[in-house]
């Protein structure tokens, strides 16, 4: 019996909402970890939208009227360094598919360096959302699986392009605030 694959729209729309995020990172060269908490939000943001339209032109690309746009933003607070800091931001991440399984993803700001990047995705038998990205240094690899309706696990590898070795792993568990949920 062959599994029927989730597609990338379905796999948005059960992301879509509020969720609080617990998250260990190691960076094996210093040895050191972090672990952070957050609150994540995500939602659709229309083709048009004008956040939207200024990707496409930092790419050089006309607008696609089948692309799925998202923001994400995230209030986080770490335990790196002595005081526990606090920080905001806003990525929003544009996919293109290719098919209803696979396509190519574009960001107004790379997740590893800070500039804007396009990563390839794909869904796997599982139904678990995979993401890469190819830096002018490092390579992101980041697997989202949904574990349940309302809970998510990301994890995450960052490798030296040049080497391929591994600098840092990360584990994030995002559980969905219910509260927020419309009947």
């Amino acid at each position: 019996m062959t599994k029927i694959l989730a597609t990338i729209s379905q796999f948005i729309d059960k992301s879509i909402g509020e969720w609080k995020s617990i998250r260990s990172t190691h960076t094996l060269a210093f040895q050191e970890f972090e672990n952070s908490t957050s609150k994540i939000y995500i939602k659709h943001i229309k083709s048009k939208n004008k956040k939207v339209v200024e990707i496409f032109k930092n790419y050089k690309l006309s607008l696609n009227p089948y692309c799925i746009a998202i923001s994400i933003k995230w209030q986080a607070i770490s335990d790196w360094g002595e005081d526990n800091t606090s920080k905001e931001d806003e990525t929003i991440l544009i996919f293109l598919p290719k098919d209803e399984n696979s396509g190519i993803v574009l960001r107004n700001k790379g997740y590893t360096e800070s500039f804007i990047s396009s990563s390839n995705y794909f869904i796997d038998e599982q139904n678990d959302l995979h993401i890469k990205t190819i830096y002018n240094s490092k390579v992101s690899e980041e697997r989202i699986s949904f574990l349940s309706t309302h809970i998510r696990s990301r994890f995450s590898t960052i490798r030296d392009k040049e080497n391929n070795s591994i600098i840092q792993t990360s584990h994030t568990s995002e559980i969905r605030n219910m509260a927020n949920l419309k009947d």
